[in-house]
């Protein structure tokens, strides 16, 4: 088994890439080799990699064959454009866009379906959208506690779940309407500051965005489940970082309370909050590793049903730091 791995990292001068780079500096990831690749817009730029600048080359042209594990963190259309090379160059790849489909690359939540990697190298798995993240990781430690029927998400998104074009935009609208100027939005389609958004892509036939559309299929796969019944509603929140989940779940017998507050308290990446106090992103969640759990409640009619209020950071829990731990995954058993 190699012992170090030559790495790179498409993307690299995103939010969710250099967030990438810094949670496998922070967890000593075994790198020998560390290329970071971007658009020919980004190409040029420095990075700050273990006290080196590294600097920033153009995906296009790159020779996979020099790495053995790539991540994927830039738009889905670079992912569709590149996959075939990194398949030919024998490399494995780590996809964060939702790109590929399931049975290309599985999606997988190491807590959850970690047993979903299987096979022989190159692998290419998907690191799940961040509200996929987030509630499968809570009720997949609830297990067979709760079983489930339906499931419904009602997810207010950081304004940095459109990249870091989101979060300027955002400081920008902020600023122009404190000083009292008039504002023009320009990547929202309409204010965005001290507003909510009912959208946060633009809706397919039936009214779904492609957002919900992936969450509904993240979380089907999460479970191996393709007759659950899932809900998604994705608006946009005046917020930077940081997923507000509000998860209604239908169990098919009798919620036990006692159990499930015990259960979550006790899980591994999840921080339970007290009844009676809740956690919010600001504070709580955003630059955190666990995934925060408050408001646990059966529903006022149904003794089925189960109430949870849910945040975590979008970009570092719900996608960087799953994606390195899926490599990590990947070097301790598979690579």
């Amino acid at each position: 088994m190699t012992s170090t791995f030559a790495i790179a990292i498409v993307g690299a001068t995103g939010s969710v890439g250099e967030t990438l780079l810094q949670i496998l500096e922070e967890r000593d990831f075994p790198i020998s080799d560390l290329h970071l690749l971007a658009s020919n817009e980004s190409a040029g730029r420095t990075l700050a990699y273990r006290g080196r600048n590294l600097r920033v080359r153009t995906v296009d042209g790159f020779d996979f064959r020099s790495v053995q594990l790539v991540f994927f963190a830039a738009d889905p259309s670079v992912t569709l454009a590149h996959a075939e090379a990194v398949r030919k160059a024998g490399c494995s790849l780590i996809d964060v866009t939702g790109a590929l489909p399931d049975e290309v690359a599985p999606r997988v939540v190491p807590e959850v379906n970690g047993a979903a990697i299987c096979g022989e190298a190159p692998f290419a798995v998907t690191s799940p959208s961040s509200v996929a993240v987030a509630v499968s990781l809570v009720l997949g430690a609830l297990g067979e506690l709760v079983q489930l029927r339906r499931l419904v998400i009602d997810a207010g998104l950081a304004v940095s779940s459109r990249g870091r074009e989101g979060v300027s935009e955002l400081a920008r609208q902020t600023a122009e309407l404190l000083n009292g100027r008039s504002l023009e939005p320009r990547l929202f389609d309409r204010q965005m500051a001290f507003n909510v958004l009912a959208q946060v892509d633009e809706p397919d036939a039936e009214g779904h965005g492609r957002l919900e559309r992936r969450t509904n299929a993240d979380i089907k796969a999460l479970f191996a489940d393709q007759a659950l019944n899932v809900t998604v509603s994705c608006h946009q929140v005046p917020v930077f970082f940081g997923d507000s989940l509000s998860v209604t779940v239908q169990a098919s017998t009798p919620v036990e309370l006692d159990k499930v507050i015990a259960t979550l308290d006790a899980a591994a990446g999840i921080e339970l909050v007290d009844a009676g106090d809740y956690p919010t992103v600001i504070g709580d969640a955003v630059g955190q590793d666990e995934v925060y759990v408050g408001r646990v409640r059966r529903g006022i009619d149904d003794p089925c049903e189960l109430s949870l209020w849910i945040v975590s950071d979008n970009v570092r829990k719900g996608a960087a730091l799953n994606a390195v731990q899926l490599a990590e995954l990947l070097i301790k058993h598979h690579l």
